[in-house]
């Protein structure tokens, strides 16, 4: 062997005699990720949160709508299940979404302007996009 660390190449690995070796746990700990930017992975998750904007109800169907929501008040529907897709607003973001609830209709507020439902569900009559009574 002619090599430039023919002397060293044999020898054992030096260890301190002063400081115990390191875990490897310990050792990868020092190379993991760790967050620089706190609150960045939380940002780019709501900044790619999808909302919807509101629809506009056509003629007809606001008539339908509001026909449905007279029923209602006038309690002929009172025992009925009814379905009712309404628009949520987003608290921080423009626009919202669309939900779905069901449930037996129990009173409508009319100085509030609220549907109340017998679980207790309240939604804005304004908010409401379809009603399907039966």
């Amino acid at each position: 062997m002619n090599g430039k660390y023919d002397d060293i190449i044999n020898l054992p690995y030096p260890t301190s005699k002063k400081h115990p070796r390191m875990s490897r746990k310990n050792r990868a700990a020092q190379f993991s990720p760790f967050a620089a930017l706190t609150g960045y992975d939380a940002a780019i998750r709501e900044a790619a949160r999808i909302t919807e904007n509101r629809r506009m109800l056509s003629e007809d169907a606001a008539d339908e709508l509001n026909y449905k929501i007279s029923l209602l008040q006038q309690k002929r529907a009172k025992w009925n299940r009814i379905k009712i897709t309404y628009f949520r607003e987003d608290e921080t973001k423009d626009g919202g979404m669309y939900r779905k609830e069901e449930g037996y209709f129990k009173k409508i507020k009319s100085d509030e302007k609220i549907l109340e439902l017998t679980n207790g569900i309240q939604i804005k009559l304004d908010d409401i996009f379809k009603i399907e009574i039966g």
